[in-house]
């Protein structure tokens, strides 16, 4: 690896490290702050299967040979991957949640894709992951400490292209305030979707980028953003009263929409 590179992921793996949740905080959660549901994701991709469009799956298709193949790393419920079913000839879905990856594969197998299921974490099984036409990791890296390593094994996998989709900043970042207020706890402002860029260049990859708001507001209602703020900040549900008022004083209220970046680069 460039000696560059390794020093830009050394930042970035500082970067990552302070977003963890104080250890005094985080033991007196009533449910994983880290947590993700599988339904909400399963909505999410069945809302672009719907209505797909933008970059990434455009950044995808125009390198996808007829019948070609998708890997997916971290593929979550498939929102970045099963859109593109009609061109596909067989996805590979590696993910380290069994939930999310059941709700991929009925929704592939309803689609008519030829999936392979691959459980764990990436680059961990990457020696039995096989090669695909292209690669893409949505709404992954940020939590990925390992990042040099990660991209790494990503692009030895793809045959023609690699495509990563993320938010501009830790997708957390809508919390700092909440997190002033009551933790006292100043959350970082980094790494970002231009760190990403920086390492991934420094890799020597020809790296190609654009971003546009997110397709959908984080919360429609001040009550999902309650409920979801409580276990991010380590709250009970009972306090979903008081983060509401916080809200309303800090200003917070509507939370803009996220930043999305894609980007991409060739393989081979």
């Amino acid at each position: 690896m460039d000696e560059r590179a390794v020093v830009v992921d050394e930042q970035w793996r500082a970067d990552l490290a302070l977003w963890r949740i104080p250890e005094e905080i985080a033991a007196g959660a009533p449910a994983d702050p880290w947590g993700h549901s599988p339904a909400r994701f399963a909505e999410r991709t069945d809302r672009a299967l719907a209505e797909p469009e933008g970059p990434t799956l455009a950044r995808i298709a125009e390198a996808l040979p007829p019948g070609g193949s998708v890997l997916d790393v971290g593929a979550g419920t498939g929102a970045a991957s099963l859109p593109l079913a009609a061109d596909l000839g067989e996805l590979v879905a590696v993910d380290v949640s069994d939930a999310m990856l059941a709700e991929l594969a009925s929704r592939a197998e309803r689609l008519g894709v030829p999936t392979r299921i691959i459980r764990g974490r990436w680059p961990d099984v990457a020696a039995e992951t096989p090669e695909a036409d292209v690669a893409v990791s949505a709404h992954v890296v940020y939590n990925v400490p390992d990042l040099a390593g990660f991209l790494t094994e990503l692009t030895r996998h793809a045959r023609r292209r690699v495509v990563l989709e993320l938010t501009g900043c830790h997708p957390m970042s809508w919390l700092n305030p909440l997190w002033q207020h009551f933790h006292g706890v100043t959350r970082p402002r980094r790494p970002t979707a231009h760190d990403v860029i920086d390492i991934a260049a420094k890799l020597g990859y020809d790296v190609h980028h654009e971003s546009r708001p997110a397709p959908l507001t984080r919360f429609t209602e001040l009550e999902d953003l309650a409920e979801s703020a409580c276990r991010r900040l380590c709250l009970g549900r009972d306090r979903a009263d008081d983060v509401i008022a916080a809200v309303i004083e800090l200003d917070m209220w509507p939370v803009p929409r996220d930043r999305w970046f894609t980007l991409w680069w060739e393989s081979r």
